[in-house]
């Protein structure tokens, strides 16, 4: 597998989109809307799909590539933020030792979803036609380990008492968010994967 740094695959993805010359601003067409709510419809999360993907359509267009791509991309971002948001509170007093153990398991989970993600972008840089399903399966692979890691970080907070601190609102269901997006990633992913390099 290639491997890259975190700066170098953040990198790689904005080279990527920028690439294509257009702006996320700019107002997708009917087609383009049509194929999103079509691609999306085939996800575990429909609705988290489109709302997560909508204002990048211009970007997508109709490439199933893009689409798997750019849903990547915007995992990316919401993993980071979250995994900063779990390192934050993994600092705070207040917590029981159980409630502390989860956090820092948790905290360990997210970094390594994080770095599966953006393994997973610096792969879909790599794509070629001698190389598409070797490449492909990477990907498939790295956007799953991610999957797992969110949840089980997810997991280590079920039936937990809460003392106080609100566990499962703060921390369960924005890991379930990142876990959904995830989800639906890896959907499209699998989409592209199946329909070869000139999907």
């Amino acid at each position: 597998m290639a491997t890259m740094n975190s700066t170098g695959a953040v990198l790689v993805f904005t080279l990527f989109l920028a690439s294509t010359g257009l702006s996320s601003a700019q107002q997708p067409s009917r087609t383009t809307n049509e194929f999103l709510r079509s691609s999306c419809s085939g996800t575990a999360y429909p609705s988290l799909c489109y709302n997560s993907l909508s204002s990048h359509a211009s970007i997508i267009q109709t490439s199933p590539k893009l689409l798997a791509s750019t849903a990547l991309g915007v995992t990316l971002d919401s993993a980071r933020s979250v995994s900063a948001m779990m390192t934050t509170l993994s600092r705070g007093k207040g917590m029981t030792p159980k409630e502390s153990g989860a956090m820092k398991d948790c905290v360990d989970q997210l970094a390594d979803a994080v770095d599966s993600i953006k393994r997973s972008i610096d792969e879909m840089s790599h794509v070629m036609g001698s190389n598409f399903a070797l490449t492909m399966n990477d990907v498939q692979t790295w956007v799953s380990a991610a999957l797992t890691d969110e949840t089980t970080c997810s997991d280590g907070f079920s039936g937990q008492p809460l003392n106080g601190w609100d566990v499962k609102t703060q921390v369960r269901d924005r890991i379930l968010t990142i876990a959904h997006l995830t989800s639906n990633a890896l959907s499209l992913v699998n989409r592209y994967a199946s329909g070869g390099i000139h999907a």
